[in-house]
């Protein structure tokens, strides 16, 4: 806190500003001295209220020791001084009899007499006060439950009695009635009376999100397995990072150890690291390190214990080593509570939980499913059985050269096993001249290094290791290789080139290219046909690029002359790989220059000789190109059948040789024109995850970017935000090492799903922050108007209408240097509706300014001559004018707006969308003629006869509300 209040008001401002902040010790340590604070003040209620809102952050802050201190105080001064205690200050005292009876059950060294002695003191104080003793009863009950003592008498004292003014709310007393059920083993009654609260008819600060945790696993006994995955989203939503909850998150990791769902929860477990260390509540540990223990005890069962963990801050743990840390703190403490409690509750029902088998062998909680052997460290391997990688290290060196002079998939095995051989400090290099020197070696590691690297599209990188490797191939004497990886670098370099989007400078360095690798080839003497094959197929794929990024007719030419060049000499030297791949690059060709029937005919060809001659590791990739081929020609029955055909061969290579992750995703394109998104959706997220496994981190968070868009169009909100929430969390991305662009795009995302969700302080709050972050983008103030725009909108439906003011000017602000015509206007329609809606006639300067800002926006839009996709700006405006008027109760100006707007809109005719609008604008101006003026006789000639005109052409749809307000306005003439 920067100062401390030196005001009453100052004071009681801060606590407000506090009170909007999450809980967390940040805020605690405000709460504490803002406490301090208050005590220079003669008068007692700011003290008062000062040191509610520190119980308050104890309490929610899972500082449970504390809490007690606090409300000591509270007592005194109400015995003390009363009358400073108004009607809602007495009850929040009484109300907080609980929090301490909640908070001495935390503690295992208080001891249970004192528990007891504290209920006492609670019963007294209610009756004294003539106050209900329901609460009372209810913490009788909850102490007797938590002891492990029988609870029938309890719950009857307690469930039985009438609610009063200061029982918990009706969420959390269902919640206790429903776990009541749950410990007599009774699911289908615990989830029967569970049921207003997990539909979402109930709730409080703490629920549903309690009881769904807890419903969980009763779900999942009683078969309804995808509603507690739908549960499990947004139960864990609600409570990650909160200590005041972590038995909550414990309680979802144990549902992901129990549904085969092990790698998330150690995802989830990561992003709760927090916990180990701020979680103050001894019986709230307890709760959190038992589903900890659960889920670590699964993965270890796995065979999975090396695998790292979050753990305790301080040392890197493995899920071996963190399991036995966290199963001894966790006996230790339910030992305690046992002790304090005299009986075995704590210890047995952890047994319980430790000893459940998992209930399903695998459940998809989400979209990005992964299983352990994912987060492991990646390993070269194929479904396919390859030939087994050779023990000798000269047999081992000669066929990883004769497999990549092949371009046969399992080299890659070969050289990840020389890799490792070679970085071993005991290394010895045979003395054997066919091997060659070690320097020729580490020059051929180097290569695949950067062919690695160039297929993630590290173009740089890629071309530092070629010349590093020409270097060394120097130095060996081995001038055919040098040649190739120069020739390699140069084609890399020349990629990079586009990496910055500018294609005419990439095509400009590929054509620069092009005659250095022909020098290459022709100047470097005693080349083997296989290397000058490599060298040909290089010089026609320089020049393939250049028509791909040109599109320049006279580029087409060059390649084919290229292509036949390849052709003519594989063909002579019967080198298989690159007869197939001139025919590939042909049939690219023939599509890049638009001639699609022409590449369907040259792939038809190349597969039946692909068939015949092999090699077969080509089929998935040009099985690939025949799909998208065939997309173009609009079969994309044809498409999705050779894209399954596809993978299902690709299956047998490993994945990052033939291009798996592009073949998902070319699947998944085929199913959205197929009309199957949610089967696009799997293969959307398979293909990002396999871009991720083999390093292309850009690619993979580009294409899960879509998938959670498209989740979103899907209505899957709380699949969208669990993805966005995985992907937000991966280390590089909260290192801000990954493009910012891009993680900004996935956190407006997530932002635009929030809002789907209902979840508005969550949405307007990171709205508001990337209103705030894309300011700076000079480069893209088009991209800065749209979210300032849309932040602007959301601070509208908070009724923060200053704030929102503040946003929407900004947002013109970069419109006037980046029009964004359509969604601007449309935002400050909305904002305009939003504040005559919620502030009636006190609204109306504001809406108005907001129409005037969207009145000039139309303006200009019609000034430059844009055309909307959508509504007619200047008819959506003159309908808001007329939505606003109603509002305000300025029903005369409202209803000559609706007048204006159905003249812009015009005579209707076929478009369903047209016909939409202006019935609605007849609707409306019915409505404030018939209703608000009283003149229904002219509201309702002007019903029947747009109601005729749109049955005439067809729009019966749009004809039902209108006749529903025809009715209501005969009925009450």
């Amino acid at each position: 806190m920067p100062t401390a209040p030196q005001t009453i008001d100052e004071l009681y401002q801060a606590l407000q500003e506090n009170d909007r902040r999450p809980y967390g010790r940040p805020r605690t340590v405000t709460a504490e001295e803002l406490a301090e604070a208050a005590e220079q003040f003669a008068e007692p209620r700011p003290l008062v209220h000062a040191l509610l809102e520190l119980q308050e952050a104890y309490t929610y802050g899972s500082e449970p020791r504390k809490s007690p201190v606090v409300f000591a105080r509270l007592l005194t001064l109400f015995d003390e001084q009363p009358d400073v205690f108004d009607e809602r200050l007495r009850h929040s005292l009484f109300w907080r009899f609980k929090w301490v009876a909640n908070a001495l059950r935390q503690l295992p060294e208080i001891p249970l007499a004192s528990l007891r002695q504290w209920l006492t003191e609670m019963r007294d104080r209610y009756e004294k006060a003539g106050l209900g003793l329901q609460p009372y009863y209810g913490q009788a009950y909850q102490l007797a439950a938590h002891v492990g003592e029988d609870t029938t008498l309890a719950y009857e004292l307690w469930a039985g009695r009438t609610r009063t003014r200061l029982s918990d709310c009706e969420a959390c007393e269902t919640c206790e009635r429903a776990l009541y059920h749950l410990a007599a083993g009774d699911d289908e009654r615990a989830l029967q009376t569970w049921e207003p609260v997990l539909a979402g008819k109930e709730s409080c600060r703490e629920e549903p999100a309690r009881s769904v945790s807890y419903a969980l696993l009763p779900l999942l006994r009683t078969g309804h397995a995808d509603r507690a995955r739908a549960l499990h989203l947004a139960g864990y939503r609600a409570c990650r990072r909160d200590p005041s909850m972590s038995g909550e998150v414990g309680r979802h990791l144990e549902f992901c150890a129990l549904t085969g769902n092990e790698a998330r929860g150690l995802e989830l477990l990561a992003e709760n690291r927090t916990l180990f260390d701020e979680v103050d509540s001894p019986l709230d540990q307890l709760a959190f390190l038992t589903g900890v223990e659960v889920l670590l005890q699964r993965v270890e069962l796995l065979g999975h214990g090396a695998l790292p963990a979050a753990g305790y801050a301080g040392r890197t743990w493995t899920v071996a080593a963190l399991r036995a840390e966290v199963r001894g703190r966790a006996d230790d403490l339910a030992a305690r509570f046992d002790a304090r409690n005299g009986t075995t509750a704590h210890t047995d029902r952890r047994r319980g939980r430790l000893e459940r088998a998992p209930l399903l062998d695998a459940l998809e909680l989400s979209l990005r499913t992964r299983g352990l052997d994912d987060v492991a460290p990646a390993a070269p391997a194929a479904a396919r059985t390859a030939e087994a990688v050779p023990e000798s290290l000269p047999e081992l060196i000669a066929r990883a050269r004769t497999l990549d002079e092949q371009g046969h998939p399992d080299a890659v095995a070969c050289w990840a096993r020389l890799r490792t051989l070679v970085a071993a400090p005991d290394y010895a290099h045979p003395d054997d001249p066919a091997v060659g020197p070690l320097v020729r070696l580490r020059a051929d590691l180097l290569t695949d290094e950067a062919s690695r690297a160039g297929d993630r599209d590290r173009f740089d990188e890629a071309a530092a290791l070629y010349e590093e490797a020409a270097r060394l191939y120097d130095e060996a004497a081995a001038p055919g290789h040098a040649a190739l990886a120069r020739a390699c670098a140069l084609l890399q370099a020349a990629e990079a080139v586009g990496r910055a989007g500018d294609t005419e400078a990439q095509a400009a360095a590929l054509t620069t290219a092009h005659p250095d690798l022909v020098r290459l080839h022709e100047e470097t003497p005693g080349l083997t046909p296989y290397q000058e094959a490599r060298l040909l197929r290089l010089r026609a794929t320089a020049l393939g690029l250049r028509l791909q990024v040109s599109g320049d007719k006279e580029h087409i030419a060059p390649v084919y002359a290229e292509v036949d060049l390849l052709l003519d000499f594989a063909t002579r030297h019967d080198i298989a790989g690159q007869v197939s791949g001139a025919l590939l690059l042909r049939a690219s060709t023939h599509a890049l220059a638009g001639d699609l029937p022409a590449a369907a005919t040259e792939i038809d060809a190349l597969l039946d000789r692909l068939k015949a001659h092999g090699p077969a590791w080509h089929l998935p990739r040009t099985l690939g190109l025949r799909a998208r081929v065939r997309l173009g020609l609009r079969d994309a029955q044809a498409a999705h059948a050779d894209l399954t055909e596809s993978l299902r061969l690709a299956a047998e290579w490993p994945s990052d040789t033939v291009d798996t992750a592009r073949l998902h995703g070319d699947l998944a394109q085929a199913c959205m024109y197929l009309g199957r998104p949610d089967e696009a959706l799997r293969h959307l997220t398979r293909s990002a995850e396999l871009d991720l496994r083999h390093g292309s981190r850009t690619e993979a968070f580009c294409t899960y970017s879509n998938a959670a868009q498209l989740s979103l169009d899907l209505g899957r909100v709380e699949d969208c935000i669990a993805l966005l929430d995985s992907l937000l969390a991966e280390p590089d991305v909260a290192a801000g090492e990954l493009d910012d662009r891009l993680v900004a795009q996935l956190r407006l995302t997530r932002a635009r799903a929030l809002h789907a969700g209902e979840d508005l302080k969550a949405a307007t709050a990171e709205f508001a922050a990337l209103a705030a972050e894309s300011a700076g983008w000079d480069d893209d103030p088009g991209s800065h108007a749209m979210i300032a725009a849309e932040t602007a909108v959301l601070l509208g439906e908070s009724g923060e209408f200053a704030r929102a003011r503040e946003a929407a000017d900004q947002a013109l602000a970069a419109h006037a240097r980046a029009p964004r015509y359509e969604q601007l206007g449309s935002c400050l329609r909305e904002l305009a509706r939003l504040q005559a809606q919620q502030q009636g006639s006190d609204g109306l300067p504001g809406a108005l300014a907001f129409l005037a800002d969207a009145g000039r926006v139309a303006d200009e839009a019609r000034a430059a001559g844009y055309e909307a996709r959508g509504r007619s700006l200047d008819s959506a405006l003159a309908y808001e004018h007329g939505r606003v008027g109603a509002y305000a109760g300025e029903y005369d100006t409202a209803l000559t707006a609706l007048e204006e707007a159905l003249s812009l809109i015009g005579e209707i005719g076929p478009d369903a969308d047209q016909a939409g609008e202006w019935a609605e604008c007849v609707r409306l101006a019915a409505a404030v003629e018939g209703i608000y003026l009283e003149r229904p006789a002219p509201a309702l000639t002007r019903l029947d006869a747009a109601v005729s005109r749109l049955t005439t052409l067809g729009h019966t749809e749009e004809t039902e509300p209108l006749t529903s307000l025809a009715a209501r306005l005969r009925d009450e003439a």
